[in-house]
């Protein structure tokens, strides 16, 4: 039975149980767990404990973190431990591993690595079966961890040792689940186990589900979580606390329940556009210029964060690039997940190292190799064969033969121009060197990484990158171990321990988006073109009339927004979901 939100407040502070709080975006179920996890502090913790907050972004711990100032003092914020699920599962890894058969010292295979070493292989696909028993092999034997076998493995872990689950419940008495609806079947495994022994609040919000294409998630994990944990089950409603002072919360749940009320919303405004030739440098800082005077003129102060959303990730890296241009960059950062990207800052991490005339030819193997391994993620039938003809090239150097192919002179040509640089110590600056020797190279392939590295923007997004490459030439005078030192901060700032600063400008895909928060957010639609002719980007492929899914997609970047939402909309192709809406 679910209670009104009347008095669901002191019934979830009220209750010693499991209880499920459902309610929308800027409902105040974040606020009310926050109560509650004081409430148990003020209880008394043993030495050693702490509530613990699980999420599955770093942007959600941030959120929860700034949260936790305004309703804990600092000596109770002590006692919180904000942790993604990732970060969790991995911390009992890292210790206990070993009773599942792995060697003693785990270490992680990026994401990166994983589609190299996969050729891209996705769960649909024939290759999957071979590469799934292969990742187990990877960990049993070698101690090399994926992240999807994070969940699955500390699930068994904590199934198979009851000494660790008891470790894990007198550590944390009280475990908070964020985003509840969106957990996979092997997280919410690891979570039902502990409710045996630790007391669970799931905060979740069905219409924020916009994981649901992804195996195992789905509208049933509520009815999961209630059959399960026969929790206290409290709604907050629709109320948004976010926005407060605006129509952002209306217009987004009209856009979800298909309704048009037909007349403009506040704090909401649709500037558009022709998409025929348009210059989309200048629309997108036009759009930025936009809502940051409509921000200050709302409020009065400038704004300290905002978000620019695209649908798919090649708008994402059209928008940087429009924002990184010209004689004016404007500082952002961006959120990607691309593997290619990441493998392409390998090699550029290896080009920062010394080069000698004595490796010149081990540089070159090591390049081709390094190149191989970016097209192999790429996962397509033409990319995992150039891949092999790389690798092939690079057998053949290293057999002291001289293979003819003009990628292999443009490689050489490569770590000659790698050699030469003139490195300052100051990483941003030296990144740049790298792009720019990248950029000039004959080869459209080698051009191409320069783009790839456009998305880490000279380090704004990779703080731990700078600072490790900095403490290297501080120790060494040099760059001797590049990779490693990029290799560890990305495994750090993207998984393990980091948290996203969302102060600035930022941009991303509208699925990155969730669990954040911004003054405010800009929205790009454009047209997409399919078998069937022109379609606006906010329909998602495969999405009947009356759109629901690309509903609740828009819902979550409209309810990103604090203060005002900007939509950059094209006048062709018209939109279904917007073209009603007076903005």
């Amino acid at each position: 039975m679910t209670e009104p939100a009347q008095d669901a407040r002191q019934l979830i502070l009220d209750s010693g149980g499991h209880v499920l709080v459902r309610g929308g975006a800027g409902s105040g179920k974040t606020t009310i767990a926050l109560r509650k996890a004081v409430q148990r502090i003020d209880e008394g913790l043993s030495e050693g404990q702490s509530v613990l907050f699980l999420s599955f972004s770093r942007s959600a711990v941030f959120r929860i973190a700034q949260a936790s100032k305004t309703e804990a003092s600092s000596q109770k914020r002590h006692f919180l431990a904000l942790q993604t699920f990732h970060s969790f599962c991995w911390e009992l890894l890292r210790t206990h591993g070993y009773l599942l058969g792995a060697p003693t010292t785990l270490k992680i295979l990026l994401p990166q690595d994983e589609r190299a070493l996969s050729n891209g292989a996705t769960h649909d696909s024939q290759e999957w079966p071979k590469w799934e028993t292969e990742r187990r092999r990877l960990f049993h034997e070698e101690g090399k961890l994926v992240f999807d076998l994070f969940a699955p493995m500390a699930a068994d872990l904590l199934h198979r040792s009851v000494l660790i689950r008891n470790l894990v419940a007198q550590r944390f008495p009280l475990v908070i689940v964020d985003e509840a609806q969106d957990t996979g079947p092997d997280a919410w495994r690891c979570i039902e186990i502990l409710a045996s022994t630790i007391p669970i609040v799931c905060l979740a919000d069905l219409d924020q589900q916009i994981f649901d294409h992804l195996p195992g998630i789905g509208p049933e994990r509520i009815a999961a979580i209630e059959k399960a944990l026969n929790p206290l089950c409290v709604d907050l409603g629709g109320e948004n606390n976010r926005c407060l002072g605006t129509d952002i919360a209306a217009f987004a749940n009209d856009i979800l329940s298909c309704k048009v009320r037909g007349a403009p919303y506040k704090g909401v405004t649709r500037f558009g556009y022709r998409p025929q030739g348009v210059d989309f440098q200048k629309l997108i800082r036009q759009g930025l210029a936009i809502i940051l005077k409509k921000i200050e003129d709302e409020t009065g102060n400038r704004p300290d964060s905002c978000a620019i959303l695209a649908p798919y990730g090649v708008g994402v890296a059209r928008i940087t690039a429009a924002l990184s241009a010209g004689d004016k960059p404007i500082p952002h950062k961006v959120l990607f997940d691309e593997a290619e990207v990441l493998l392409a800052t390998r090699l550029a991490a290896f080009l920062l190292e010394p080069k000698t005339d004595a490796s010149h030819t081990s540089d070159v193997v090591l390049s081709l190799e390094l190149l191989a391994a970016i097209k192999r993620a790429a996962g397509v039938k033409t990319s995992i064969q150039k891949a092999k003809q790389l690798l092939l090239w690079a057998n053949q150097l290293r057999q002291g033969k001289c293979p003819r192919g003009k990628l292999v002179a443009a490689v050489q040509q490569l770590i000659i121009a790698a050699k030469e640089m003139q490195l300052s110590g100051n990483p941003a600056a030296d990144w740049l060197l790298v792009k720019s020797i990248l950029r000039n190279n004959p080869d459209s392939s080698i051009r191409a990484i320069a783009g790839n590295l456009d998305y880490l923007v000279a380090f704004n997004r990779g703080k731990r990158i700078s600072a490790n490459l900095s403490d290297m030439w501080s120790d060494r005078g040099c760059y001797s171990e590049a990779r490693k030192a990029v290799d560890a901060a990305l495994a750090e700032d993207q998984i393990l321990s980091g948290i996203d600063d969302l102060t600035g400008i930022h941009v991303m895909t509208i699925h990155r988006s969730k669990g954040k928060q911004f003054d405010g957010v800009i929205i790009l639609r454009e047209g997409q073109r399919d078998a069937n002719g022109w379609s606006s980007s906010l329909i998602w492929r495969g999405d009947q009339a009356p759109y629901p899914r690309s509903r609740r997609i828009l819902r979550v970047a409209i309810t990103r927004a604090i203060k005002h939402v900007l939509i950059l909309d094209p006048f062709f192709p018209k939109c279904p979901i917007l073209s009603n809406h007076k903005l």
